[in-house]
């Protein structure tokens, strides 16, 4: 098959690129990063096309916190408008394409010109639908207190008027794909292709010690993750020797409100390399993720190969990844006490500790990794395309 794919940056669309190339199909990635930037993603220069004359911009001014968001919004939309006017032109010059993959919000003259040509439409949203996701993150801004910039609203538009008109919409997890029904959009149109996994630096480099109940978060240290519901959690924890670190960068939005949450034993460790959270895995006793709103959580998967149970919310595309009860915990979002429950439960029963750590590792080996991702994808377009 010839197949185009459109991308706002990077996200997941070079490795599914590279696995199509695999497997034979041509695959042509445009993209809004310039080539300096994509070089290093391994795919030859005469397979990416480079639009970052607005992106570029937009980022920059996003990177370094000028506060201008009208200007910032602005750069987002003319992006979104000429990208999608360019790669429509340029479609063209690539000849028949029997399919676009888009992701949210980057295609929608070019989806539907592929369209009249004879090919299909995916829209790959990364995450829940927009609606939900701003729902869900303005109910957490209003709990804590913290004042929040609404999306632009103009982009919801956009992306709906895409999911209308796509042939399939594609998300990483059940919980995604959970909100685009919550939606009204038919449960047919949403295809579920969790994210694949790179595991290679991630195995069990040690043991979680027997005197301790350590318990790691990693991830961005903000409200989207839930982790004002975890430190209220591991504070309500009746252990002697209880020990919280959380690996990852401190966001503003939880820097206004740490000052109300119980911090004792806790550690603020800041991002880590890799080799170095692999260690905090495989010697703690389980990895916390309460995502308020996720697509999917790819540390979980990472915990999990440390031999470290992941304990989740619903949000947190872990469903996809372990099932509750054996390589750890499914939980309702906001809910402490459920994550107390479920620590508690952990820390009392050394056995079952035991047994979840070698069931975390069992799953890991018959978890997909980016090559399962690029067969699931290779059988979804060929039932588009027929």
């Amino acid at each position: 098959m010839r197949i185009v794919q459109t991308v706002f940056g990077v996200y997941h669309h070079f490795e599914l690129a590279r696995e199509l190339q695999r497997r034979g199909h041509q695959a042509m990635v445009y993209s809004t990063w310039p080539w300096a930037r994509l070089q290093r993603e391994g795919l030859p220069r005469a397979s990416v096309e480079t639009f970052p004359w607005l992106h570029v911009p937009e980022y920059l001014l996003h990177r370094f916190q000028v506060p201008l968001p009208s200007l910032t919004d602005a750069l987002g939309r003319a992006n979104a408008l000429a990208f999608d006017r360019w790669v429509e032109r340029r479609l063209p010059a690539f000849g028949q394409v029997d399919a676009l993959i888009g992701i949210s919000g980057s295609s929608l003259r070019a989806g539907v010109a592929v369209q009249r040509r004879g090919g299909v439409f995916v829209c790959d949203r990364s995450s829940t639908h927009p609606r939900v996701q701003e729902r869900l993150m303005g109910e957490e801004y209003a709990r804590w207190g913290v004042e929040r910039r609404p999306a632009d609203m103009w982009d919801t538009v956009r992306e709906e008027a895409i999911f209308a008109v796509a042939d399939a919409i594609t998300v990483p997890s059940t919980a995604a794909a959970r909100s685009f029904v919550e939606m009204g959009v038919p449960a047919a149109k949403v295809q579920t292709i969790p994210f694949g996994v790179r595991l290679e630096s991630f195995a069990p480099v040690g043991e979680p010690p027997a005197d301790e109940f350590c318990v790691v978060f990693a991830g961005a240290v903000c409200l989207r993750k839930g982790v004002p519901y975890l430190l209220q959690a591991f504070a309500a924890l009746k252990h002697p020797r209880k020990r919280l670190r959380i690996v990852g960068s401190m966001q503003p939005d939880l820097k206004q409100v740490l000052h109300t949450l119980p911090t004792e034993g806790v550690e603020f460790l800041g991002h880590l390399p890799h080799n170095v959270l692999a260690a905090f895995m495989s010697r703690s006793h389980v990895l916390v993720m309460p995502s308020i709103e996720e697509g999917l959580a790819m540390v979980q998967a990472q915990a999990l190969a440390c031999g470290c149970p992941v304990l989740c919310s619903t949000a947190s595309g872990g469903e996809d990844l372990l099932t509750d009860g054996v390589e750890g915990f499914v939980v309702p979002i906001r809910n402490p006490q459920a994550i107390t429950d479920r620590l508690q439960q952990l820390a009392d029963a050394p056995d079952l500790q035991r047994t979840m750590r070698e069931a975390a590792l069992r799953r890991v080996r018959t978890m997909g990794g980016w090559a399962e991702y690029g067969a699931r994808w290779e059988r979804l377009l060929q039932d588009l395309v027929g």
